[in-house]
């Protein structure tokens, strides 16, 4: 009697054949792997981003605090400067201010002068905040402060804004206080 071959199911068949196996993985994988890629690179310029307003921040400190006295026009283009600073970043969402704040014998801070750019300016003997050990009595400090409102370029990733902020604060280095004639 002849034998006759048993014919493996389709089912059977299906599951043992392995030539398809990579083609799947890479469609399962592959769409994980493209969010990854895209996430990772606007991590990157969300970071480079917030590194930029850092830079912007501490160079409009750095400038003002180097002066005995400044002008409107002196913050103006410090401010500029610190603008290109943000390149390639549109500069639209920089907002920045840049005070002169002084400890009196009581030991309370008071704004001296304050120059805002997308900002409000402080207004003259208002009481700020400033950490410890930054100054004595009787000292004044350099306030630079700036936010930026960082949109991602893919939206679809990161769909809020999110808003960077920096402060820095820098002692006059020619005089004890600077001033400004034409400040608020």
């Amino acid at each position: 009697m002849p034998r006759v071959a048993k014919q493996p199911g389709l089912l059977s068949r299906f599951w043992q054949d392995r030539r398809g196996v990579s083609a799947v993985e890479f469609a399962l994988l592959a769409p994980v792997l493209i969010i990854l890629y895209f996430g990772a690179a606007e991590f990157c310029q969300a970071f480079m981003a917030q590194k930029r307003l850092g830079h912007a921040t501490a160079q409009l400190a750095d400038i003002t605090s180097q002066d005995n006295a400044v002008t409107v026009n002196e913050l103006s283009d410090t401010m500029a400067i610190a603008g290109l600073i943000m390149t390639p970043y549109p500069t639209a969402p920089l907002k920045m201010r840049v005070s002169s704040v002084t400890r009196n014998a009581e030991g309370v801070a008071k704004v001296d002068w304050s120059r805002p750019d997308g900002m409000t300016p402080l207004l003259r003997d208002a009481v700020v905040t400033i950490p410890a050990g930054v100054i004595e009595n009787g000292e004044s400090v350099i306030l630079s402060e700036a936010t930026y409102d960082y949109s991602s370029p893919l939206g679809y990733l990161v769909p809020e804004m999110v808003v960077f902020s920096r402060t820095f604060y820098l002692r006059p280095r020619l005089v004890n206080k600077i001033t400004c004639s034409d400040c608020a």
